[in-house]
């Protein structure tokens, strides 16, 4: 190395200079780090164009505190922010003076490499921010909590041949197992049985591949479910192995969780959707239960999907990939046709062995018993059914909609009833209770119909509770059970019972239902949205897949709409593979990438003006949404697709450095 009396000639034109520069300058007189002094830091500022890491000078006195992943605190733009160490080096490209970090807020590197890496890649395809991403992925800190040692992880007593064994009923799973407990990345998408208790399959494929040397992460819709997952866990493997991550476990005890499995001590994690940041690690399973209900799309900017996040894992740290249900979305399938992911299915004769679906009134024979089949609510085959499944254990009835009569008419003329105050819509909320407004809560004792004056009312539409009460005066020495809206039942016993439940909310039995009824189907289908029939299809497989072995699935509703016949065959990947091919032919997603753009008028138009458009972008739009809002849906084709989430990226980082109005950028929204 050149020293200062050497002469110039020794040493390259320039380069004294260009190391000086690059040599870290603080601003305070605290001697910097003597290895590594300079951090790269991500600031936690929803300022979309300074979303990009800042390097600051690390202090000698935080050259051990400060490693990668821990927090901190910076001086940022006049004010002090926490922040995440993403790296350390011993230059930077700054030519100026840098700042020292403030404080080392916790030594403990919660932010890992692969989920800051992760975090990056969402937020490129979602148009968001990486602070909003990590803040998603990394709880709150607990300090208490931080001081404590996580328990060590217990011996691994696997029987690897009953753990397997549990996947027999599905030809394919063989070789996605052996591969996988063999530390291979099989891809699959798998159609489960109903009446399958795929909780214990998941924990199998876990435990296989914790046998394997490797972590899994299981994400499931609700907290339901994840105890229904955490409890098959226990019975195959014992306590000392997995960690359940949800929101509602308290501060204290998730953040313990969390520093578990960032700390390695626990390599199985079960969780909804923001278990899917989860820092585990040597991950070798992704797995997700029922991609398409909408409680794993996160309602929180960027407004990532949950099967997203975990694909993108998957594919970052190349670990073996599982999407499950008794439905297939359309977007599961599209992994399928791509090559992506292989089929995991049962044989269609254990299909068939494995329940019985009909429709009520379908056949000239049915409609000859009962010739108002189609017509009535609740059929005589219904009660049939009811009355056959009772002889055997308990009877799940669904219906779309919760509480007593949740909507009114005049008995008359069929006007709806409507509160005389603010014209919101009428309701009862139980028996002998009086109609009242669901939007101002005035009770309306004396109501009159304005259009003929008739004081009667009818209840076109009525709620699980109302549905409860008729069957109960039905079938008199039964008990009924009704779950939905804010009481819901998680489990109900092996014996003679009637539940009826809202999609959703359905109690698991013992040993599956004797019968499972669908009513109201007409009214799941008439929801004005772009996955109406994919999502009834999911609700009513849902409810169809809590039957017992050689139970009876009885639907109401018109025999001939096509999700019905899809229900009746047990066929969601075909029918998942005809809507591909309409929503392609519609240039829908998955086939295209499609943009939302909301909020002011003025603000909306600006993000159209500042949009560079890839080629192929299409423009719909805006429409008026009320409140004072405008909506603009932009779409491309697939082929264009990372280019638009770029061009929209890119829009919010002009719009925040110019501070223009804010506006919601939403890429590939669950709903329209």
């Amino acid at each position: 190395m050149a020293t200062r009396r050497e002469s110039a000639a020794q040493t390259l034109p320039g380069l004294r200079e260009t190391v000086r520069a690059a040599r870290p300058r603080p601003t305070t007189g605290e001697p910097v780090a003597d290895s590594d002094p300079v951090a790269q830091v991500l600031v936690d500022t929803p300022l979309a164009h300074l979303d990009r890491p800042f390097d600051y000078a690390v202090p000698g006195s935080m050259a051990n505190d400060a490693v990668p992943g821990a927090r901190v605190k910076v001086r940022f733009a006049g004010k002090s922010l926490g922040g995440f160490v993403l790296g350390r080096s011993a230059h930077t490209d700054h030519t100026g003076t840098l700042s020292q970090i403030q404080r080392v807020v916790s030594p403990e590197p919660v932010l890992r490499s692969a989920v800051a890496e992760l975090a990056g890649l969402l937020a490129e395809r979602y148009a968001g921010t990486r602070s909003d991403v990590v803040r998603l992925a990394v709880p709150p800190r607990h300090a208490t909590t931080e001081r404590q040692p996580s328990a060590p992880e217990d011996p691994l007593e696997l029987d690897v041949a009953s753990a397997t064994g549990l996947w027999s009923g599905y030809p394919a799973a063989d070789a996605f197992l052996s591969h996988l407990a063999g530390g291979g990345s099989p891809r699959a998408v798998w159609s489960a049985l109903p009446g399958e208790a795929w909780p214990r399959l998941l924990a199998a494929a876990a435990a296989l591949t914790l046998a394997g040397g490797r972590g899994s992460l299981l994400v499931v819709p609700d907290r339901r479910d994840v105890a229904r997952l955490d409890s098959a866990l226990r019975e195959l493997l014992g306590t000392g192995h997995h960690v359940v991550l949800t929101a509602g476990a308290g501060p204290a005890r998730r953040y313990r969780e969390f520093l578990a499995v960032s700390r390695g001590t626990r390599r199985i994690v079960v969780g909804t959707r923001a278990a899917a940041f989860a820092p585990v690690h040597d991950l070798g399973l992704v797995a997700i239960w029922d991609d398409g209900d909408d409680l794993h799309a996160e309602p929180r900017a960027p407004y990532p999907h949950a099967r997203e996040v975990l694909l993108s894992r998957a594919h970052l740290e190349r670990s073996a990939t599982l999407v499950g249900g008794f439905a297939r979305t359309v977007e599961a399938q599209q992994l399928l046709t791509t090559g992506w992911a292989h089929e995991i299915a049962a044989p269609r004769d254990a299909l068939r062995a494995a329940v019985r679906v009909s429709v009520a009134g379908a056949t000239d024979h049915e409609l000859d018993r009962d010739p108002m089949a189609r017509a009535t609510r609740v059929p005589r085959q219904v009660y049939d059914a009811i009355g056959a499944g009772l002889e055997r254990g308990p009877v799940l009835l669904q219906t779309p909609r919760r509480g007593y009569a949740p909507s009114l008419a005049c008995e008359r003329c069929r006007t709806p009833a409507r509160c005389a105050v603010c014209t919101g819509p009428l309701a009862v909320s139980g028996p002998a209770v009086p109609p009242a407004c669901r939007w101002c809560g005035v009770v309306e004792e004396s109501w009159a119909c304005h259009h003929c004056g008739h004081r009667g009312l009818r209840a076109p539409v009525v709620g699980e509770r109302r549905t409860a009460e008729e069957l109960g005066r039905a079938f008199a020495s039964v008990p009924v059970v009704a779950s939905g809206g804010d009481h819901v039942v998680e489990t109900v016993r092996d014996r003679p019972a009637i539940v009826v439940s809202t999609p959703g909310a359905e109690p698991v039995a013992e040993r599956g239902y004797a019968a499972v009824v669908l009513l109201d189907t007409w009214l799941t289908l008439a929801r004005a949205d772009l996955r109406t029939d994919e999502e009834a299809l999911r609700r009513w497989l849902g409810a169809a897949g809590l039957v017992g072995p050689g139970g009876q699935v009885v639907a109401v509703g018109d025999p001939a709409h096509p999700a019905l016949q899809a229900l009746v065959r047990w066929d969601s990947a075909g029918f998942a593979r005809r809507e591909a091919e309409a929503r392609s032919e519609a240039h829908l997603p998955p086939a295209s990438r499609l943009a939302t753009i909301t909020g002011d008028p003025g603000a909306v138009d600006d993000a159209l003006t500042l949009l560079d458009q890839p080629r192929g972008t299409e423009v719909l739009g805006p429409v008026e949404l009320g409140d004072g809002e405008s909506r603009l849906v932009v779409r491309s084709p697939r082929a264009q697709a990372a280019a638009l989430s770029l061009a929209l990226g890119e829009v919010q980082r002009l719009r925040s450095s110019r501070k223009l109005d804010p506006v919601r950028i939403q890429v590939d929204p669950p709903a329209l």
